[in-house]
């Protein structure tokens, strides 16, 4: 029997191949997805463990470290520096180390352990000292007895973190059951991060911040990473140790009445007291007494005794005008050098003692704008001291402007933060030399100068005295060839001003752009013009100051006004709305 075989269809592979295809894509998802998302257990060590003492402030390597151990620890200079501003000052040239507070000024020098502390003497500890790479280091003892900064050293780390005084803190503290398992601290804000410590529960730590959802930590170590959320509960907010306090000094104020200051201009002899006359509602005279002479800081004096008796006598203070001779390159060699300020400092004291004086009032113009840090060190060096002797500190500044030598060397703000008062020279506005001729010290410009040193410097209103003049000048435009004018111009007092007046007969109008009257006369083929202080301009100067609350007026200089101005700028000053 013959027969046909069945042939069986072949069996269709499609289906299979795309389970097992999609089984392995699955399969290599879940891998994949696993080893991206779970935990990373690697534990690292920080950059910043590569040598002993890593330095943390706010929560971050400062990129330094420490030196020593315990009342032993140096910190570098640059730390020093970076944490208390002006009040670190290192000088290569003279190897002076000179730290400086409101009433303080410790001076020492690398590698010795004897100091002086405001010209006195005193031990220190422990010495700054130079690594071999010739880095400072400068021992952390006096910064905290000084400036209060405190330092904690992780016990097994060795990590030193510094804080400011009266930084505040947020605490927090690890999640978890005491013996239980630890949280990790993380080299970054995810899981996949590597691990820089283990933290036990219970453990503190410190919050500098928030990043993807994570906190940014400080252990109790000094390690800084970052740890989830859910492994830290909020622990309320500690704060540093405010620093060592300090008898603040206070200035001479008058209650409810404003500081009325005139300098007293003496260039050869002083004057005759007995014909100087009343001075209406001044209370504080200012001599232009000393002057430096050359870089060494030698002061010549020409103080009177017998003028501080008479002003006192009339219910007036001294206010001694220390100057810089208005010469830029005796000026830098003087203020460069710490031993040559204090040689300065201590004639200061000195003259101060001998004649009596209640003030010292500081006039430094025509300064290369390379010294202005120079002039600030000088002058809180020279501060506390001066209030140890019960002495107000000034010190005189220009408008600001983009003039090198007589503005831009003034830090207003920095030198406000260390005197009692800032006088304002607001005078000049168009000065002796001036290529056009205008006012000495226009109403409005007068406003500006004021309105920018308590904005843009942050001077506080309360030290700020406005300098008004008591001069004017006339200006002689004279047309020349090339079909211009040439201006000149000479300085005139009240008197001599109201002489002119009177002599050519003119009607002087008020100037609304400027706040004050003016005049202008034909003479010899050229224009004369005045922009006339007197006691207009002075009362509207006057009410400025009430306007800002500033602490008063100071006027330059006695002998230039007309016998009306004291009773105007005493009843305007000291009169309430």
């Amino acid at each position: 029997m013959t027969g046909r075989r069945r042939i069986r269809p072949r069996r269709r592979k499609g289906p299979i191949i795309v389970f097992w295809l999609l089984f392995f894509a699955s399969a290599a998802f879940v891998y994949v997805w696993w080893e991206t998302e779970k935990p990373n257990a690697e534990h690292v060590t920080p950059q910043y463990m590569a040598s002993p003492h890593p330095i943390m402030v706010d929560g971050a390597w400062s990129g330094q470290y420490a030196l020593g151990d315990g009342d032993g620890l140096l910190v570098p200079l640059k730390i020093a520096q970076k944490l208390l501003g002006d009040g670190v000052r290192y000088e290569a040239d003279s190897d002076s180390i000179i730290l400086t507070t409101a009433s303080k000024v410790l001076h020492f020098k690398t590698g010795a352990l004897d100091a002086t502390l405001n010209r006195k003497p005193f031990e220190l500890g422990f010495a700054a000292k130079k690594s071999d790479s010739g880095d400072l280091y400068l021992p952390m003892a006096p910064l905290k007895e000084l400036f209060g900064v405190q330092a904690d050293i992780g016990a097994q780390s060795g990590i030193v973190t510094l804080h400011q005084p009266e930084q505040l803190l947020q605490k927090g503290k690890v999640q978890g059951r005491s013996g239980g398992k630890t949280k990790p601290l993380r080299a970054g804000p995810h899981k996949s991060e590597p691990i820089v410590a283990d933290l036990a529960p219970g453990g503190e730590v410190v919050l500098w911040g928030e990043e993807n959802g994570w906190y940014k930590v400080q252990s109790a170590e000094g390690y800084v990473g970052y740890m989830a959320k859910s492994d830290l509960a909020l622990d309320g907010v500690d704060q540093v140790p405010a620093a060592p306090a300090e008898e603040p000094f206070v200035a001479w104020k008058l209650t409810g009445r404003k500081i009325n200051l005139t300098w007293e201009a003496v260039y050869t002899a002083n004057p005759d007291t007995s014909k100087i006359g009343e001075l209406t509602g001044v209370n504080v005279v200012a001599p232009t007494w000393f002057e430096l002479q050359n870089g060494s800081g030698q002061f010549r004096s020409l103080a009177d005794a017998s003028y501080t008796a008479w002003a006192n006598k009339n219910g007036m203070q001294v206010w001694g005008v220390f100057s810089n001779g208005f010469e830029p390159s005796r000026t830098h060699q003087a203020l460069a050098n710490y031993d040559i300020r204090a040689k300065m400092i201590q004639q200061m004291l000195a003259y101060a003692k001998a004649f009596g004086l209640q003030g010292i009032n500081l006039d430094f113009e025509n300064v290369e704008t390379a010294d202005k840090d120079n002039l600030v060190q000088f002058v809180r060096e020279l501060t506390p001291l001066a209030h140890e002797q019960n002495l107000v500190v000034s010190i005189d500044v220009t408008p600001k402007s983009d003039s090198e030598m007589w503005s831009l060397y003034l830090d207003r703000k920095r030198l406000a933060a260390v005197v009692d008062y800032m006088m304002l020279m607001a005078y000049d506005e168009h000065w002796a030399s001036s290529p056009v001729a205008g006012s000495v010290a226009s109403l409005s410009w007068t406003e500006t100068s004021i309105r920018t040193l308590l904005t843009e410097d942050q001077v506080p209103k309360d030290k700020l005295i406005l300098g008004m003049p008591l001069y004017t000048r006339e200006w002689t435009e004279k047309p020349n060839a090339k079909g211009g004018v040439d201006v000149s111009s000479k300085t005139m007092s009240m008197t001599a001003v109201q002489k002119v007046i009177q002599e050519k007969k003119l009607t002087p109008k008020l100037s609304a752009d400027t706040g004050q009257h003016y005049v202008e006369y034909t003479a010899d083929g050229t224009t004369r013009k005045i922009w006339i202080e007197d006691a207009t301009s002075i009362r509207e100067r006057a009410e400025l100051v009430k306007k800002y609350d500033l602490a008063g007026a100071g006027t330059w200089r006695r002998g230039f006004e007309t016998s009306d101005i004291w009773a105007v700028l005493d009843k305007t000053l000291q009169s309430h709305p």
